[in-house]
C-alpha cells in the first residue's frame, strides 16, 4: 500500500456522516438546516480549532468572491467557514474518499453547496489549470506529505501571480522522540514532520516569498485551557473529536504533551506567489 492510501486509511471512519448526524439530532439540532458553527466542534480538527481558522482567514485577508483552494480539506470545516463568513468560492481536495463524501453532504445541509465543493485528489498532481486560484490554504496537512516540494510547486502553478499560500501545520520545534499515536498518524510510517526552516526553504524554491510566520503555540495552549475549564464546568460537548476514533483520547494527549514540552509547534506561514 502506498503512502497516500495509508494516509486515507488512517482517516477513514466508515460511518462518519451518520455518526455526526445522529449526535446532532440527539442534541436537538435540525440536521436539514445546519450552520457551519453547528459542526465546528468536530470538523475543525486542527490545533486552535475554529478560533485558529478565523485568525488564519483574517491574516490571509480573504475577500468576498475570492477563489480558494483548500488542500487536505477533511470534512470541510475551514472551507465552509471561508464560504459562509468570508464569502469565498472554495474548492477543497482530500485523499480520503469518505471525507470528501461527508464534506459535500454536510455542506449541502448547511446551504453552502453553491459556494464550496470537495473533490478527491492528490495535491502533488492537481487537476486544475494554471493561475486559477487567488488563495490556497493547507491546514495541518503537511505532516502527512513526504514530498512537500512537489506539492508546493503545484500550489504555485495553480495560484495567480501575487496569490497567497497560507500554511498552518504542526512542525518540529526541537529534536526529540515524537510520541505516537498522534492525531495525524499512528506511527512514523505516515508522519513527515519538518522544521519551519525546511518549510521556508521549500517554499522559496517553489517560487514563494514568505510574508509572515507566526507560532500559534501560546494561542493554542490558552484556548485548550479555556476549553478544559468549560468542560469541567458544563461537560464536554456531545459532538467532538472523540467520535473520530476509539484511540482519539490517547492521540490528543500525545499531541498536547508534545506541544507543552516544546517538541512541536503549530506554525502559520503566509507566502506570496512571485
Amino acid at each position: 500500500m502506498d503512502t497516500e492510501k495509508k494516509v486515507a486509511a488512517h482517516y477513514t471512519h466508515g460511518a462518519l456522516e451518520q455518526t455526526i448526524l445522529d449526535t446532532l439530532r440527539a442534541a436537538g439540532k435540525d440536521v436539514d438546516r445546519l450552520t457551519a458553527t453547528d459542526l465546528s466542534s468536530v470538523d475543525e480538527f486542527h490545533l486552535g480549532w475554529r478560533d485558529a481558522t478565523i485568525a488564519f482567514a483574517k491574516d490571509l485577508r480573504l475577500a468576498t468572491g475570492a477563489r480558494v483552494l483548500d488542500i487536505g480539506s477533511g470534512v470541510g470545516g475551514p472551507a465552509r467557514y471561508f464560504a459562509e463568513a468570508r464569502g469565498c468560492r472554495v474548492t477543497g481536495i482530500d485523499l480520503t474518499p469518505e471525507f470528501v463524501q461527508v464534506a459535500n453532504a454536510l455542506t449541502r445541509r448547511c446551504g453552502l453547496a453553491d459556494k464550496a465543493e470537495f473533490r478527491e485528489a492528490n495535491a502533488a498532481g492537481l487537476m486544475f489549470e494554471d493561475a486559477v486560484f487567488d488563495t490556497t490554504t493547507m491546514i495541518h496537512v503537511g505532516m502527512n506529505i513526504p514530498d512537500k516540494a512537489a506539492v508546493f510547486t503545484e500550489v504555485r502553478r495553480v495560484l495567480k501571480p501575487g496569490g497567497k499560500f497560507g500554511v498552518y501545520d504542526v512542525m518540529r520545534a526541537k529534536d526529540g522522540e515524537v510520541p505516537y499515536p498522534m492525531p495525524w498518524a499512528r506511527t512514523t510510517e505516515t508522519s513527515f514532520l519538518e522544521t519551519p526552516a525546511a518549510y521556508q526553504r521549500l517554499l522559496a524554491h517553489a517560487g514563494f516569498e514568505i510574508e509572515s510566520e507566526t507560532d500559534r503555540s501560546a494561542f493554542v495552549k490558552d484556548l485548550a485551557q479555556k476549553r478544559r475549564a468549560e468542560a469541567a464546568k458544563s461537560g464536554a460537548p456531545a459532538l467532538g473529536l472523540h467520535i473520530l476514533g476509539a484511540d482519539m483520547k490517547e492521540r490528543l494527549a500525545n499531541v498536547t504533551g508534545a506541544l507543552e514540552s516544546g517538541l512541536i509547534a503549530p506554525i502559520q506561514m503566509i507566502a506570496r506567489a512571485i
